[in-house]
């Protein structure tokens, strides 16, 4: 992390601390300017004419001011524009980007000096999440990922304290966000982590030491176990690797009555070359990242978890390296899944519609009432949707509807791809049950097409294509170096939504 970050929640009035920082939001108004005259009576300072009218008259979005008279040492203002600029990600983008650059400053306390809610009532859901994506952004904003880094460092503490009108509100919010933004964390750390030092079998060892903290049971089938369950499909793709591949079991039941019983089924491809459809050397070097779908079941059930959500969760993790060598699988074989079904390989860089035949057909077994599947699926979903956003594959219009709606809340953008069965047919075989490459158009939909031939008929399903915003993006100024943990944050708005009933 960049600082140890430690966060009160306070009210309105503001002492500011030696070695400080201050940040006021103004929502642009009538009485902005007088608001803002206020703030510099507060503090005793006056900013720069030309600059402030600037900031108050024109379309500056923010002033900076070095104090040399006093404290606070630094002074930013924002200025919010409710008709143009601002979106519900407002505060986590900004936030963000603060801490970010704070970090080589010499400042020890932050404070947030927040508009009334009463501003904001039409564009979040409540005044505690409000609170929420505030948290949020300071939180997300201190992730780094600097464990290789030889250089010694020491993280600086970093006091934040959140000014509003209602502390006991905010301070609930913070309990949420801390235990939400962690989990982001578990995730984030997991697919930015080489994979040199995540293959299988230390992916099993990870979510075990993490998650049995949490409450969760953690466990794994080995390729005996594999073998003894005929799941060929994770036995062929995870053939050619030193690394044996492992079928990872999670589980999080609460102490109270559960609302829904879920599985979550996340592809932890821990590397892929392409194998024998070997990748060029460009296409190769995000490839540690491939399990960025695993990583979002992990850090989804140990945030439910932290916040005790009243869902049941089932994590299914088929976690295999797609190598080369003499036992690789290879196009043109023919690989028998644990379902009985068939399958011809055309290609075996598609391998992650593969093991996850043999995961949801695990997962439909356990009979749960829902399974929703993650996957860092297809190139041919960022084609389609960029990087800012997640497809999703459904035919059940209530799954689809309350995680978009979620996708709006929490800014984890998601978009419902088109899945009729015509497409099915892309994908016939003359010599299997069903192909693993379908033509080159279509490439999102005919691949959920694929998955849909192992998930029970009988199961509410619904399958997410993270291949776009799973890995760093520009969009945000929390998902630009490193990669995203997309989707915990989604996920846990999703079962929020579950709980109230929508």
């Amino acid at each position: 992390m960049l600082f140890e970050i430690k966060t009160r929640a306070a009210s309105n009035k503001i002492k500011p601390n030696y070695k400080s920082a201050v940040v006021k939001f103004l929502v642009k108004s009538k009485e902005m300017e007088k608001e803002f005259e206020s703030f510099e009576d507060l503090l005793g300072v006056k900013f720069n004419k030309v600059l402030k009218n600037d900031f108050l008259k024109n379309e500056s979005k923010k002033l900076e001011l070095i104090n040399n008279t006093g404290r606070p040492d630094l002074i930013f203002t924002y200025k919010i524009d409710l008709e143009k600029s601002f979106n519900v990600d407002y505060f986590r983008d900004t936030l963000s980007e603060l801490i970010q650059n704070l970090k080589d400053k010499p400042v020890r306390y932050l404070d947030l000096m927040l508009p009334e809610f009463d501003h904001f009532s039409s564009k979040f859901k409540s005044e505690r999440y409000y609170y929420q994506s505030v948290a949020e952004g300071v939180l997300l904003g201190n992730y780094t990922f600097d464990s290789y880094k030889t250089e010694e460092k020491k993280e600086k503490e970093l006091t934040v304290i959140f000014h509003s009108s209602n502390p006991v509100e905010f301070k609930k919010s913070i309990t949420v966000a801390t235990n939400l933004v962690n989990s982001v964390y578990f995730s984030r750390d997991l697919v930015n982590e080489p994979a040199i030092t995540l293959y299988p079998a230390e992916f099993v060892k990870r979510l075990r030491d993490e998650l049995s903290k949490a409450g969760v049971k953690v466990k794994a089938y080995d390729e005996k176990e594999l073998k003894k369950r005929k799941m060929n499909a994770i036995l062929a793709v995870g053939g050619a690797s030193i690394h044996p591949p492992r079928l990872i079991i999670l589980h999080y039941k609460p102490k109270q009555k559960a609302k829904r019983k879920i599985t979550l089924v996340g592809k932890g491809v821990t590397y892929d070359s392409g194998g024998l459809s070997i990748k060029p050397t460009d296409g190769m070097v995000e490839m540690k990242a491939d399990m960025a779908g695993a990583a979002t079941v992990a850090g989804t059930i140990k945030a439910a978890a932290m916040l005790k959500l009243p869902v049941e969760l089932t994590g299914v993790i088929p976690a295999v390296e797609n190598m080369i060598s003499g036992n690789s699988y290879k196009p043109g074989d023919i690989v028998r899944t644990s379902s009985g079904k068939t399958i011809e390989v055309k290609n075996t860089d598609a391998e992650g519609r593969i093991v996850l035949a043999d995961a949801l057909e695990f997962a439909s077994k356990g009979k749960p009432d829902e399974i929703i599947d993650f996957a860092t699926l297809t190139g041919a979903i960022a084609v389609a949707l960029g990087l800012y956003a997640a497809g999703i594959f459904s035919k059940n219009d209530a799954m689809t509807g309350l995680l978009t709606r979620a996708g709006e809340i929490t800014y984890e953008k998601v978009w419902r791809m088109p899945f009729w069965d015509e497409y099915k047919k892309l994908l016939d075989s003359d010599i299997a049950d069903i192909s693993n490459l379908g033509p080159r158009w279509g490439g999102a939909i005919t691949a959920g097409k694929f998955l849909e031939h192992f998930v029970d008929e009988n199961i509410s399903w619904m399958h997410v294509d993270l291949a776009g915003p799973a890995i760093k993006n520009d969009f945000k100024s929390y998902t630009k170096k490193f990669d995203t943990g997309f989707g915990v944050r989604l996920m846990v708005e999703y079962f929020n939504g579950i709980i109230a009933g929508i």
